[in-house]
């Protein structure tokens, strides 16, 4: 165990060396070069073209890095968006190092501990997805915070209207009264109208920002009444009405499946509970599926089984609303 530890901690020092030595040196000294470039030319530069209204996505403060990460948009294009929309400040080459670190210190544990390399590589690969997890948890629960704020900022916009005020204004009533993460996404949309982008045009980045139909209800709304006229009001107020009743279909859909859910994690989660009881009790049994290259597969075709079934179970318990 003494082995294992001092491995485990050499291996962290080495990866946080790395990445001091590759990221964290390199933006230190592109950060310092900045600085001075800003200082000399403060006075005499020319005003440049501003990218708000149109920024462009960075990958990796590393120029070599983020344009590799760009020929691969396929992969870093929607990850870069799955992080934008779990509202977290890190980027896609953060994302991938950490991947890559926690699968290489699984590995080594793993391998040190059992002395089996294709455990540790599933090990390693299993601990791969970790951060992608975690990504998509934080999505999920900053996207259903939306879905529960979103009725209440539509009433407030509403309620400005009929009092006498314009839609922008009744926007940034929104982003200042209600929270995050629906006053941030208001704030980002009346910015960007202030700032000179048409209102349609925002509507439209708001709408595919944030990947809820609710969004696109919105902003069809606000975009049909601009075209053909009405009581805007009264509009956003049926459609506050509307979300609020489709959000109380999904929390009914939500308890006729929690049997099938809770059944899921209990399958899921049965075999390793049983295989930690039989390593605790037993040993000497267990210990053959580890030493025994047979064993060995019939752990990872368990394992492959194992995920296959629960991907199959949460497909079945997933029932779109």
């Amino acid at each position: 165990m003494t082995i294992v530890g001092v491995t485990f901690v050499l291996v962290v020092a080495l990866i946080t060396g790395l990445y001091w030595l590759f990221v964290g040196r390199i933006e230190h000294a592109e950060g310092v070069q900045l600085r001075k470039r800003l200082q000399q030319s403060a006075v005499t530069a020319a005003p440049k073209k501003s990218r708000l209204l149109n920024p462009l996505e960075q990958f990796s403060s590393i120029a070599v890095l983020n344009a590799s990460l760009r020929k691969i948009g396929r992969i870093s294009q929607p990850l870069q968006t799955d992080i934008n929309q779990a509202g977290l400040t890190i980027s896609v080459s953060t994302m991938l190092l950490s991947a890559l670190s926690l699968a290489a210190a699984s590995y080594l544990v793993v391998r040190f501990l059992m002395f089996s390399s294709m455990l540790a590589l599933a090990a390693g690969l299993a601990a791969s997805f970790v951060p992608f997890i975690f990504l998509k948890r934080a999505r999920n629960s900053r996207l259903r915070k939306f879905e529960e704020q979103f009725p209440e900022a539509i009433d407030l916009i509403g309620r400005a209207l009929r009092a006498g005020h314009a839609f922008t204004t009744g926007i940034l009533m929104a982003a200042e009264e209600i929270p995050s993460p629906v006053g941030g996404e208001f704030k980002r949309l009346y910015d960007q109208q202030n700032f000179g982008m048409s209102l349609p045009e925002a509507l439209r980045g708001f709408a595919s920002r944030i990947p809820l139909i609710d969004a696109r209800f919105f902003a069809t709304a606000v975009l049909t009444q601009r075209e053909t006229g009405g009581n805007l009001g009264e509009v956003l107020d049926n459609l506050a009405n509307v979300i609020r009743e489709r959000f109380k279909v999904k929390r009914q859909v939500r308890v006729l499946t929690a049997h099938g859910r809770i059944t899921g994690w209990i399958l899921a989660g049965f075999p390793p509970a049983l295989a930690a009881a039989m390593f605790a009790i037993a040993p000497g049994h267990m210990s053959l599926l580890i030493t025994d290259p047979l064993g060995v597969q019939m752990i990872v075709g368990a394992l492959i089984l194992q995920i296959t079934g629960t991907l199959i179970i949460r497909k079945l318990v997933n029932i779109p609303y």
